[in-house]
């Protein structure tokens, strides 16, 4: 029986949905490959070019080590939290018209449960990315991070696209 209070998907939400997957598949491929093929913990960092290693850092903060906490409380203040803006995302993409912002919003999303997989699983998140460059004698490194990050920063970037330069939604009558 479908009508006007069916839980069908939208269009646009299917493309959220399957962004979200993909970086949530993605991202703990990458971690589990890893942690357990590769076996970082026990080889050590790897120079993968002149500017880019592969390292493990275990973040018990929030982006780029904000935060920091070990305590249990603090981690499970910080998964409540991801929780609740994860179910508030997802109802904004369930709403959303455009397929930019749906996008971005599914990619935010996976990125955010993959993190919080990590958090329940580990105790904190798997980082393990780091560009450096050396000049003047200095070596100068950015954040280590992950593949879900990286989702959470392409979304955030879809949705910035969308608000300012996307086709404008239509106004309802």
């Amino acid at each position: 029986m479908e009508g006007a209070g069916s839980d069908r998907v939208t269009p646009a939400a299917r493309f959220g949905i399957i962004a979200a997957i993909m970086a949530l598949i993605a991202d703990q491929a990458s971690k589990l490959w890893l942690l357990f093929v590769f076996d970082i913990g026990h080889r050590g960092a790897a120079k993968v070019t002149p500017f880019f290693d592969l390292v493990l850092a275990w973040n018990t903060g929030i982006s780029y080590g904000w935060f920091q906490t070990d305590s249990p409380a603090g981690a499970t203040i910080l998964l409540a939290i991801k929780a609740v803006a994860v179910i508030l995302l997802a109802i904004w993409m369930a709403r959303s018209h455009t397929r930019m912002a749906t996008i971005g919003l599914g990619l935010i999303i996976g990125g955010a449960i993959g993190n919080a997989i990590d958090r329940f699983a580990y105790g904190a998140v798997v980082d393990f990315a780091l560009f450096h460059v050396q000049f003047a004698g200095k070596t100068y490194s950015w954040y280590v991070f992950n593949l879900a990050d990286v989702a959470i920063v392409a979304g955030v970037i879809a949705l910035l696209y969308d608000s300012f330069l996307g086709t404008p939604a239509a106004k309802a009558p």
